[in-house]
């Protein structure tokens, strides 16, 4: 995982130098403060209209001091404005050379990062479309003297999911779809993203594939169904618009997650049961009667008794009497594995297990079980896609590969929002850790074959295009 040159000029906030003689390399630490950084600059090419006299545009820089908590969005301003020459207006004669200006732009991001770091953070120099302000002569021709530009590689990052995927993961574990058919490529198919309703909703349905009857229209429908809308918030469009950096889960998405865990779980152990009254469910509809009009209620609907969802070990565990610890593991694997996309680690599964057992002796089995598991729902790789490279060789340039889970995943990511199958699987864990770009090549095969066999899946194509 490589981002090409203009990600790193742009990203980093293109840094130069402040000596002809000293080569200076984006990316890295801007030395200097104010005094030696920014106030030369701005006496140079800035207070000739912006000091006490002149003021234009009612702004005044004669006074300005060091980046502080009181004067960001002055310097969040200035910043931006040198960054896109704009200031010094083109107009004015006297202009800073290419170095200088990066050089002062970047150590303004440096310095709004630091003073904003307990107060939100700084990274609007990370947004992707500040990319469309580039410099193309500064990217595409010949840097200037005393500027290198240091082998491109990513930042170890975390990419949180995006509303679209959580949502599919989720859908996997209550509903059950039809496997791609490339005979009939338009139909419905596992993994592919859960639709909006009428009303541009995005929601998670529960027992869709076992309503035989109900009362009223289609909205009549919709809203009699037992949903939960999406939790994760994103102010862009969902597919490659897919940043790291700009999206996190806050307080009130993790309650409300827990929430929502709690009645998937009951779903996955209990069916319509835990949705509907027991006179719902039943093969003949003839049996239940609608009182009145109950359009748009929870008992406007029929369920047939044929199971159709997933019938997990978390199923397994609910039914039978007791706790056994064998159906306890394998309930807490299952369920992390199908919220994570990777198995868990014997620590994992051991932490897990005990935080169940624990709200079972506090709750009884019953609410025990479902708080516990429930935990799990908010581990981080539930809810974010890890690139870290938290061991590995260096290379030359101080570079590590992605490799194991991060490599497997980074794969599955560009080809799907379901957990890897089972040849990606066993290529993971087979051999990612003695062969790395093995691993990668096997992986990569592997997605092409995928991509060719199922070319018309939405997934697959929001992944290649």
């Amino acid at each position: 995982m490589r981002l090409a040159i203009l990600e790193v000029i742009v990203l980093t906030g293109l840094h130069c130098i402040t000596c002809a003689d000293t080569l200076f390399t984006p990316g890295e630490f801007v030395p200097g403060d104010f005094k030696s950084v920014a106030e030369g600059f701005m006496d140079q090419y800035c207070l000739d209209c912006h000091d006490e006299d002149t003021s234009k545009g009612n702004l005044s820089l004669q006074d300005l001091g060091p980046v502080d908590e009181t004067n960001t969005p002055i310097w969040k301003s200035i910043w931006a404005q040198v960054m896109l020459q704009e200031m010094p207006p083109p107009k004015k004669k006297l202009q800073p050379e290419i170095v200088q200006r990066l050089q002062f732009s970047d150590w303004i991001v440096q310095e709004l990062k630091r003073v904003m770091n307990d107060a939100g953070g700084f990274s609007e120099h990370l947004d992707p479309q500040k990319g469309n302000f580039l410099d193309h002569d500064l990217l595409f021709g010949p840097l200037p003297e005393g500027i290198q530009i240091k082998s491109s590689s990513s930042e170890a990052r975390l990419w949180r999911v995006t509303p679209q995927e959580h949502i599919t993961r989720l859908n996997e574990l209550i509903n059950t779809e039809p496997e791609f058919d490339s005979r009939k490529p338009g139909l419905r198919t596992r993994g592919d993203v859960v639709p909006t309703n009428h009303g541009g909703e995005l929601k998670l349905y529960f027992g869709v594939d076992r309503i035989i009857k109900w009362q009223g229209g289609t909205v009549a429908y919709a809203t009699s169904v037992k949903s939960v809308p999406v939790v994760l918030s994103s102010a862009r469009k969902h597919g490659l618009e897919n940043y790291p950096d700009l999206y996190t889960v806050n307080s009130a998405e993790a309650t409300q997650i827990i929430g929502k865990a709690e009645d998937i779980l009951r779903y996955m152990a209990y069916g319509p049961l835990s949705i509907a009254n027991s006179e719902q469910i039943t093969d003949d509809p003839d049996t239940y009667k609608m009182e009145g009009d109950i359009r748009g209620l929870p008992t406007a609907l029929v369920y047939s008794t044929q199971i159709v969802r997933p019938l997990t070990p978390v199923h397994d565990l609910m039914t039978h009497n007791g706790v056994n610890d064998e159906r306890l593991r394998s309930a807490v694997d299952y369920l992390f594995e199908a919220l994570t996309f990777r198995p868990p680690t014997s620590r994992e599964s051991d932490d897990y297990c005990g935080i169940v057992e624990d709200s079972i002796i506090k709750l009884g089995k019953e609410d025990g079980v479902i708080l516990g598991l429930s935990s799990i729902f908010l581990d981080r790789d539930a809810l974010f896609r890890s690139e870290l490279v938290e061991y590995g060789t260096p290379d030359s340039h101080g570079r590590v590969m992605l490799q194991d889970w991060e490599l497997g995943m980074a794969v599955n990511h560009a080809l799907r929002y379901i957990k890897p199958d089972q040849k990606l699987r066993q290529a993971v864990m087979g051999g990612a850790h003695a062969d790395t770009r093995g691993c990668s090549t096997r992986g990569a095969a592997h997605a092409g074959r995928r991509a060719d066999s199922q070319a018309t899946n939405p997934a697959v194509l929001q992944g290649l295009f």
